[in-house]
């Protein structure tokens, strides 16, 4: 029984092994050579576009990083200007207050009113600023 399977065993494999050694005529070999190597160049062509793609992306979304990283920077520069110069004149405002506690009557009103009037409207300026 072993001596069967091992005969049938070795039969498949020289019938194995005689079907891989024929020759392909040179019409079929160059048939499929130019058939791998079109397959090959469009392989490489796709592999290109997809890669050139991808760093064009990449390039894009860089762009747009670097844009909202800048912009960013530029609204924390606008209110932090904005908030000095709210603070600036918060000082001047107190002082001017001050000023005119030393006149009387309507000059008196009249003062505090502008004082006020001015540091309301460097708030809403700065204010606008840090909006845009």
């Amino acid at each position: 029984m072993k001596f069967a399977v091992m005969c049938a065993l070795l039969a498949s494999v020289s019938l194995g092994l005689s079907a891989c050694n024929k020759a392909k005529s040179p019409g079929e070999a160059q048939a499929d050579l130019t058939k791998a190597a079109s397959e090959a160049a469009e392989n490489n062509a796709k592999a290109d576009a997809k890669m050139k793609q991808a760093e064009a992306q990449a390039s894009d979304e860089l762009a747009k990083a670097k844009a909202d990283a800048e912009a960013k920077a530029a609204d924390k520069s606008v209110a932090a200007v904005a908030d000095a110069a709210v603070t600036e004149a918060e000082g001047k405002t107190r002082i001017a207050l001050a000023k005119c506690e030393a006149l009387a009557g309507d000059a008196q009103q009249q003062c505090k009113d502008d004082a006020n009037a001015h540091l309301q409207t460097v708030k809403d300026r700065a204010k606008a600023a840090t909006k845009e």
